[in-house]
C-alpha cells in the first residue's frame, strides 16, 4: 500500500500515520524525520541538509525529494509506505510521481483529512508531545491517563511546541491554503483522493481510514484465482405426455396397417374362389362332351 496523507496542520496526520504504520506494517515517512535521520547517519543527503541548516537556509525541494526517494527505496518500504506531510506543493507532487514512476510504484491513495479551522486552532493550542518518544496528546480531547506522564514510555517530559499558538497557527493555515491545498484538485484529477472526516475521536477517524484502505487497496493485493467450471451438457428428459402420444401414434399406425392387409386379403380371396368355380365348370363341360 502506497498512501499519502493530506491535511492542514493539526488535522491529525501524524497520529493517524503512526496508527496506520502499526496496523498495516508499513513505515510512516515524514520529511522531518527523514531529514533528521539523514543528518544523524551522515549520508550524502544528510551532509547537504546539515550544511544548509548551519547556513540558516531552507532545505530545497530537490534535497527533500532526494531524501524521500532514498527512504522509499529502502528494504523497509517494500510492503509500502504512508507519506505524512509530503508532498506540500504541486511541484513536489509532480516530482514524487516521476520518481515513483521510475520505480514502478505509484501512489495508490491520497487521504484528505477534513477539519474546520476553528477545531484545528483549538487542537494545536492544547497540543502536547512527549520529548522522549514523540507521542502526541491534547489537554482537552486526548490527555494522558496520568497527568504529566506519557502513556507510551512513562516519561514526564510532556511539552508544548513554541509555535503552537493561535497567531502562529493562523499564519500556518494561510500558508497551507496557498501552497498545499491545490494538491486536493491535483490528486482528485488522478482519481486517487478520498476524504476522511477528521473532527471526531482518534478511534473513529482511524476506523474511517481503515474502511477506505480495506475497500480501495486491500482487494488489489489479493491474488485472484479463476476456476474454470466444467461445461455442463443438459440432457432433456423425455416428457411422459410426449412418450404416451408417441406410443399411441405407433399403435394407431399398426392398426391402420393391419386393416389395409385385411382388406387386401379380402379382395384377393373372391378372385381365387371365382377362378376355382370357372375351372370346375370347364371340367364338367369336357366330361359331358366325351360321353
Amino acid at each position: 500500500m502506497r498512501i499519502v496523507l493530506l491535511g492542514a496542520p493539526g488535522s491529525g496526520k501524524g497520529t493517524q500515520a503512526k496508527m496506520m504504520a502499526e496496523a498495516y506494517r508499513v513505515p510512516q515517512i515524514s520529511t522531518g524525520d527523514i531529514l533528521r535521520k539523514a543528518v544523524a547517519d551522515k549520508t550524502e543527503v544528510g551532509k547537504k541538509v546539515a550544511a544548509m541548516m548551519d547556513a540558516g537556509e531552507l532545505v530545497s525541494d530537490r534535497i527533500v525529494i532526494d531524501a524521500v526517494t532514498d527512504q522509499l527505496r529502502s528494504p523497509d518500504s517494500r510492503r509500502g509506505f504512508v507519506l505524512d506531510g509530503f508532498p506540500r506543493t504541486i511541484p513536489q507532487a509532480q516530482e514524487l510521481d516521476t520518481r515513483l514512476g521510475w520505480m514502478g510504484r505509484p501512489v495508490q491513495l491520497v487521504l484528505h483529512f477534513l477539519v474546520d479551522n476553528k477545531v484545528l486552532i483549538k487542537r494545536v493550542v492544547n497540543r502536547m508531545s512527549c520529548a522522549n518518544c514523540g507521542a502526541i496528546y491534547n489537554k482537552q480531547s486526548s490527555p494522558p491517563k496520568k497527568k504529566g506522564v506519557c502513556d507510551q514510555c512513562g516519561s514526564k517530559k510532556l511539552v508544548s511546541r513554541t509555535d503552537d499558538s493561535e497567531k502562529t497557527m493562523r499564519s500556518r493555515l494561510e500558508a497551507y491554503d496557498r501552497d498545499t491545498a491545490p494538491l486536493i484538485s491535483y490528486y482528485r484529477a488522478q482519481h486517487k483522493l478520498r476524504s476522511i472526516p477528521a473532527s471526531s475521536s482518534m478511534a473513529h477517524i482511524f476506523d474511517a481510514i481503515c474502511d477506505v484502505v480495506d475497500t480501495e487497496i486491500r482487494p488489489m493485493e489479493k491474488k485472484i484465482v479463476v476456476i474454470e467450471e466444467p461445461v455442463k451438457i443438459k440432457i432433456k428428459k423425455a416428457d411422459p405426455e410426449e412418450a404416451d402420444q408417441a406410443t399411441t401414434k405407433k399403435k394407431a399406425a399398426k392398426k391402420t396397417t393391419s386393416k389395409k392387409v385385411t382388406k387386401k386379403a379380402a379382395k384377393k380371396a373372391p378372385v381365387k374362389k371365382a377362378a376355382k368355380k370357372t375351372t370346375a365348370k370347364k371340367v364338367t363341360k369336357k366330361a359331358s362332351k366325351r360321353k
